[in-house]
């Protein structure tokens, strides 16, 4: 069993080495998606992740997957496709749209975790000023590709992306990535796509300390 923790109390979270070994990551239950509950969540490495019809879920999985800026690697096709200016990069300009697309269903993929509660807190944390998106958009001004997340700091904690045009979503990652705001972007847990462009697995005592640093 894990911790249930009460709304109606201010915002504290068990010990992260608490953690259950599985599911992987798993520290808490209950508290709220309220701005003040996801500050203190995100400042020591705690996410939210759940399903609907579940209670609030929150996370801190050993090790951490993250991409530093400086080991991102951007394939020479991603490169090339840069130079070309197929694509124009903005960020915040549609971070609603950003959010529903991330939400959007997907091929093999039944469900998907960013249900309402989920936009609507996220949203609520883009007008406070801390979520921000970057956003893809074609020739015909159409938004094909973005990503979201929290920024704190020189850590961008990266919640999801979507691509509508191959790599679109790179592309928002490449210019996060190179544009010297972010000492590393946080991806929570590892895939093989993240693999590809740099990321790299640390130990929760190394990711913590990091934040105490740069967040």
């Amino acid at each position: 069993m894990v911790p249930w923790l009460d709304p109606f109390n201010p915002p504290y979270f068990p010990d992260t080495d608490t953690a259950l070994d599985e599911p992987r990551g798993l520290l808490a239950a209950g508290g709220k998606l309220s701005i003040d509950w996801l500050l203190v969540a995100y400042r020591q490495g705690i996410f939210p992740w759940f399903s609907h019809r579940e209670p609030i879920l929150w996370w801190s999985p050993a090790p951490r997957t993250v991409i530093f800026a400086e080991s991102f690697h951007s394939s020479r096709s991603l490169n090339k496709l840069s130079r070309k200016n197929r694509y124009r990069i903005t960020r915040n300009q549609a971070f609603e749209a950003v959010i529903n697309q991330c939400a959007a269903p997907r091929t093999n993929q039944p469900g998907t975790w960013i249900i309402e509660e989920m936009i609507d807190a996220y949203i609520a944390m883009h007008e406070a000023g801390f979520a921000h998106s970057i956003e893809c958009w074609n020739s015909r001004n159409k938004l094909v590709g973005g990503l979201y997340g929290i920024s704190l700091g020189k850590v961008f904690f990266g919640e999801s992306m979507f691509s509508l045009e191959a790599n679109t979503s790179k592309l928002c990652l490449k210019d996060l990535l190179e544009s010297g705001s972010y000492h590393f972007i946080d991806c929570q847990l590892p895939t093989d796509h993240l693999t590809l462009l740099g990321a790299t697995d640390i130990s929760r005592d190394e990711f913590e300390q990091l934040l105490d640093q740069l967040a």
